[in-house]
C-alpha cells in the first residue's frame, strides 16, 4: 500500500509551496496506485494521462500526482489532455490495466470557494498566503476520508504499447545543434531540427 506520508514533504519541496491541491493529487494518485496494486514508477512501469489544462486553478494537483506516482515529464510517462478536468487515468503498463479517478464535483466546487483560492483570485502568490489559511486546508485534505472527495472507477484492461527509446542523434545542418535522429526532418535535402525547419 502506498502511504502519502512517505512522500509528503518531498512533494511540498518539489512543488515549491504549501497548498491543498498538491496533497489532494498525492492522495488520489495513491488511491489509484493502491487500486492497481502497483508501486511508484521507477522507469515507465506506470503511465499517467492527466485531464487538467495549464490555465486554471488547482493545477498544483498534477505536481501531487507526479510526486506520488513517479510519472514525470522527464521520463515521458505523463501527458496532459488539456480537458480542464481534475481527473486522470493511471495505467499499469506491465499488467496492461488502468483506472480513472477524479475529484468529486461538489467537493471540488467547495474547494474553489476556500479562503486559499480567494487569496489566489485576489492576486496573492501561493507562497505568500498565510500558513493560518493554508495549513488547516492541507490538514483537512490529509485527514478526510477518501469517499468525501474521490471518485475511483473500476480497474479495466488497457492495452498499452511501450515505445522504444531513441539513442541515435545527428547534427542539424542549419544551427549545428545535436538532435535526436527521429526529430530531424529532411527539408530540401538538408537535415534540420524542428525549430530550423519551421523558419
Amino acid at each position: 500500500m502506498i502511504d502519502v506520508n512517505d512522500y509528503l514533504e518531498t512533494g511540498f519541496i518539489f512543488h515549491g509551496h504549501r497548498c491543498p491541491a498538491m496533497p489532494l493529487g498525492m492522495r488520489i494518485g495513491a488511491a489509484a496506485m493502491n487500486a492497481l496494486g502497483v508501486d511508484r514508477s521507477k522507469d515507465k512501469e506506470l503511465h499517467l494521462i492527466a485531464e487538467t489544462g495549464n490555465d486554471h486553478a488547482a493545477g498544483c494537483f498534477v505536481d501531487g500526482l507526479m510526486a506520488i506516482t513517479g510519472c514525470t515529464y522527464g521520463k515521458s510517462n505523463i501527458e496532459k489532455t488539456y480537458y480542464g478536468k481534475m481527473a486522470f487515468t493511471l495505467i499499469d503498463t506491465i499488467n496492461q490495466k488502468a483506472v480513472r479517478a477524479y475529484i468529486k464535483p461538489e467537493f471540488f466546487g467547495n474547494m474553489l470557494g476556500s479562503p486559499f483560492v480567494e487569496q489566489r483570485k485576489a492576486g496573492v502568490l501561493p507562497q505568500d498566503i498565510s500558513s493560518d489559511i493554508a495549513e488547516p486546508l492541507v490538514n483537512k485534505i490529509l485527514s478526510i476520508p477518501e469517499e468525501n472527495f474521490l471518485e475511483l472507477g473500476p480497474v479495466l484492461d488497457y492495452p498499452f504499447e511501450k515505445k522504444k527509446g531513441v539513442f541515435d542523434t545527428g547534427l542539424c545542418e542549419e544551427c549545428g545543434e545535436r538532435t535526436f535522429a527521429h526529430k530531424l526532418q529532411d527539408v530540401d535535402g538538408k537535415m534540420l531540427c524542428k525549430p530550423c525547419s519551421d523558419k
